[in-house]
């Protein structure tokens, strides 16, 4: 099962999603409007709305809440880029102008809370104490980790370790909550429920690995921004710290100072050291490892359809080029 057989799986349940997106996007405030329109609308994947919908399909889940909850999730994580993009500066995303750059960092944070504050409107709505202690909990943790990737940027003594700490927080934590709430309104029982999530989290930090890897091997036209653009925003990820690591002195001391100081001078130096390290298939293998943890996570989950599509997302998560 490819990408397109999944979504062709998952259709009509995400022409549902859609729908309830633009539904809910509406405020009698036009900026608000024009700017949650056009991040919306800016050509993601939906992956994290597509777990929710594949989770409560493997669960045996036959009603609507569904699709509010697959709405809920692609609102936290538009919040989140519209803040990332203000903190990091970026220009670009999605091949497109940010909405920053395009109406201003207040009104993109500003709109970032509405959208947080819909999302949880929303969810009152699911009437359901314990997917509302979920997602409590998982903005918490994706907050935490965004400040936590702060504290990192242009620090060149970042450990893996605590580097793989931001992915799990910041990125992985909501690919988490978007499994686990479809077992959760199916009433699963605890240990199916606890398996999704498991699965949510290892693909979650497979996406972001990979992210990592075409950071430095992707073109604009595929990735949607720059290459680099983690570099000149001095973010030490796996593949620069692997590089430190395992490079010579000299090597990591070039490294060291792309970090400290961001930019793109040191861009194609840093490339070929990426290379000359093995720092990308380093990556990938990690990447990897998570997505067979992820696959080894849901062996519980009953067989169907869609458990054979998560199955295939996680395949999907380490072998994408964009």
């Amino acid at each position: 099962m490819d990408f397109e057989a999944i979504l062709a799986l998952t259709a009509d349940d995400m022409a549902a999603v859609d729908r309830a997106i633009h539904q809910r996007l509406k405020s009698n405030v036009s900026l608000i409007n024009q700017l949650s329109y056009y991040i919306v609308n800016g050509g993601g994947k939906r992956i994290r709305p597509l777990l929710v919908l594949l989770s409560a399909r493997a669960s045996g889940y036959d009603g609507t809440d569904h699709i509010n909850l697959s709405a809920i999730i692609e609102f936290i994580h538009t919040a989140t880029l519209l803040h990332d993009d203000v903190v990091d500066a970026s220009e670009m995303r999605r091949g497109q102008e940010t909405a920053n750059a395009v109406w201003g960092n207040e009104a993109s944070v500003l709109v970032g809370d509405f959208l947080y504050s819909r999302a949880f409107e929303m969810m009152v709505e699911v009437n359901n104490a314990r997917i509302m202690e979920i997602m409590a909990h998982t903005t918490n943790t994706i907050a935490e980790g965004e400040v936590l990737q702060l504290l990192n940027t242009n620090d060149a003594e970042t450990s893996e370790a605590s580097y793989l700490e931001v992915i799990r927080c910041k990125t992985a934590k909501l690919f988490e909550a978007a499994s686990q709430v479809g077992a959760v309104i199916s009433g699963m029982p605890r240990e199916k429920e606890e398996a999704l999530a498991r699965y949510g989290m290892h693909i979650g930090a497979a996406f972001q690995l990979i992210d990592d890897v075409l950071d430095y091997t992707a073109s604009s036209e595929q990735m949607g921004k720059n290459l680099g653009d983690d570099l000149a925003e001095g973010k030490p990820t796996l593949p620069l710290i692997h590089a430190m690591r395992v490079g010579t002195d000299d090597q990591a001391a070039i490294i060291r100072n792309a970090i400290q100081t961001g930019g793109r001078e040191h861009i194609d130096a840093v490339l070929k050291i990426i290379e000359s390290t093995d720092a990308l298939a380093y990556t990938a293998r990690a990447a990897q490892k998570e997505a067979h943890l992820a696959i080894e996570a849901i062996d519980p989950v009953n067989e169907s359809p869609y458990k054979d599509a998560l199955i295939a997302l996680a395949e999907f998560s380490v072998k994408r080029n964009y």
